[in-house]
């Protein structure tokens, strides 16, 4: 259960929230533009664009939930259990194990466009990291200010979508969720105006144009909900303001703790939520514990360096007291 969402003012946003019942112990990395990038089966790379998002590091490796590059270029990893299907090893493309894809797709793509080409050339493999680190089912988005993709490992091969609605949640695939979303065409942001002006219900409530939206977690609800409110978002042009309403976004498909339970007494939960700011060249996040926001800026560390910058995950809560 996760949600990826774009968002522009006089800047682009782009972020997601990750729902599970636990977290592995993730920190905010940044991948400096001469970090080694040692790939399976492609050797390794030294140079390529600085990298900054959430990850999961193991064995001095970071692997990626989300990230976005210093060009410009966004991408996150989002669950497709029982739908994604990763191929073995081709002597034909490029091989590209499925928990490499972030950083090599980020690392040498500086836009959406440059993505695309790149994606006809490569195959991703069913390589597990290690054998404790099974490969997760995951499909893509690929976003940057000017447009939006979303990437799918299935039993046909690698298949690429433009998406325009700038949503992606989880299964089934995107262009289910594309032809469901025709369905909801109708809702607005204004009063509908089939009501009758003495009902009691144009009288003492609003949103009645919104009538309909779906309120529950399944990934096809939290599509619809998504799309709606990020169509119909609007904030000030600052990079506050800007933030500040795309973690509203988040926060209409989060999931609060004991609303899905899962096996053995655990409960699915929006774990973060997180918001890169392109322009801003920065890493937003919000943990479960804590309402207060964190930044880490990519432009404040040594961008050539060659060793990982890790930020530790933060979860106290700020509370301001007042009196």
């Amino acid at each position: 259960m996760c949600t990826a969402v774009t968002y522009k003012t006089k800047g682009f946003y782009f972020g997601r929230t990750l729902d599970f019942e636990f977290l592995y112990p993730c920190e905010i990395v940044l991948a400096p533009r001469n970090f080694p990038f040692d790939f399976r089966f492609l050797g390794k790379d030294t140079s390529h664009y600085g990298i900054l998002g959430m990850a999961y590091v193991k064995d001095e490796y970071p692997l990626y939930f989300d990230a976005f590059n210093e060009e410009g270029l966004c991408m996150a990893g989002l669950n497709f259990v029982g739908n994604a299907v990763y191929s073995k090893v081709s002597a034909d493309k490029g091989n590209i194990a499925s928990f490499e894809f972030i950083p090599y797709i980020l690392g040498k793509c500086g836009n959406v466009e440059e993505a695309k080409h790149l994606l006809r050339e490569i195959n991703i493999t069913d390589t597990a990291f290690k054998e404790d680190l099974p490969p997760s089912q995951l499909h893509w988005m690929i976003a940057d200010k000017d447009s939006a993709i979303t990437v799918e490992a299935v039993k046909d091969g690698l298949r690429v979508y433009d998406n325009p609605v700038g949503v992606l949640t989880n299964n089934p695939g995107f262009e289910w969720h594309l032809k469901n979303l025709e369905k909801y065409k109708r809702l607005s942001p204004l009063q509908a105006d089939l009501l009758q002006e003495d009902s009691a219900e144009s009288h003492y409530t609003r949103g009645t144009g919104a009538k309909g939206l779906p309120g529950d977690y399944t990934s096809q609800s939290r599509f619809i909900r998504a799309a709606f409110v990020r169509k119909y978002s609007h904030s000030a042009q600052s990079e506050e303001a800007s933030v500040n309403q795309f973690f509203h976004i988040l926060a209409s498909v989060s999931v609060p703790e004991g609303c899905c339970a899962v096996e053995n007494g655990e409960f699915d939960k929006t774990l973060y939520s997180s918001c890169m700011s392109t322009e801003e060249k920065a890493y937003y996040y919000r943990p479960y514990e804590s309402f207060c926001i964190r930044k880490i800026c990519m432009n404040k560390e040594n961008i050539n360096a060659d060793k990982l910058f890790k930020f530790p995950f933060d979860t106290r809560e700020h509370i301001i007291k007042e009196n």
